[in-house]
């Protein structure tokens, strides 16, 4: 893959053997940050996990103390009391058979994150092939099926993300933008990191954290010294 002139400078500041103080990693991403636009700043982190055995995988969700600097828009399903309550809470969008109905037939994705009242699954199980592959399907495991639909939208714009560990055993997760005080997008990453390690599966043998990566959305990986996260 060829990378433009801009990134070819940026990576120039960076030992790619080095594995940097995490505070180090989150000043370079932001100093070798090469687009106009206020990039987000991700981490991959790869874990000692085999993503083929169910007793292995790693998923679910965290709230970030300083969120992600983005808007999600939010959909729940639900019906009753619940729809004001989802709506009260800031839901941008509430239904039951009509939203199920404007996705099916119109196609219409205009949201972010999809939370359901776990009497509304059989509804929207009805979307599994529309929303599975696309990460938007609710889900018991990152708190989207839920009787507390007002909690979980707060949540949702708060700054909670949803991890998934992918096929080759990486995190893949923002952690907020690049214009972010540096010190609250390092709160930002040790939130994830000890989440990670408070859901390691009781499966996983060996080296559990093998590495992590942080990067602007066009700029070069940065190592850092995992061992220090948390310190």
């Amino acid at each position: 893959m060829k990378h433009g002139k801009k990134y070819q400078e940026a990576l120039k500041q960076v030992d790619r053997q080095l594995q940097y103080e995490p505070l180090e990693a989150i000043e370079l991403v932001k100093k070798t940050a090469p687009a106009k636009f206020d990039e987000t700043v991700e981490v991959a982190i790869k874990l000692g996990v085999d993503p083929r055995h169910a007793d292995q995988q790693v998923r679910g969700a965290v709230v970030l103390p300083h969120g992600t600097g983005k808007t999600r828009r939010v959909l729940v399903f639900a019906k009753g009391e619940k729809i004001k309550e989802a709506e009260e809470a800031g839901a941008d969008f509430v239904g039951a058979e009509d939203m199920v109905a404007k996705i099916q037939q119109e196609g219409w994705l205009d949201f972010d994150v999809a939370i359901a009242t776990p009497d509304m699954m059989s509804l929207v199980g009805r979307l599994g092939r529309i929303l599975g592959p696309r990460g938007l399907m609710p889900n018991p495991k990152t708190g989207t099926v839920t009787f507390d639909v007002a909690q979980a939208v707060r949540e949702v714009k708060a700054g909670k993300i949803e991890y998934r560990v992918d096929k080759a055993g990486i995190i893949h997760a923002p952690i907020g933008r690049v214009s972010f005080d540096t010190q609250k997008l390092v709160e930002n990453l040790r939130t994830l990191y000890e989440q990670l390690l408070r859901v390691k599966p009781a499966a996983a043998k060996g080296q559990y954290i093998r590495g992590v990566t942080v990067s602007s959305t066009m700029g070069p990986g940065i190592r850092v010294n995992y061992q220090k996260i948390s310190a």
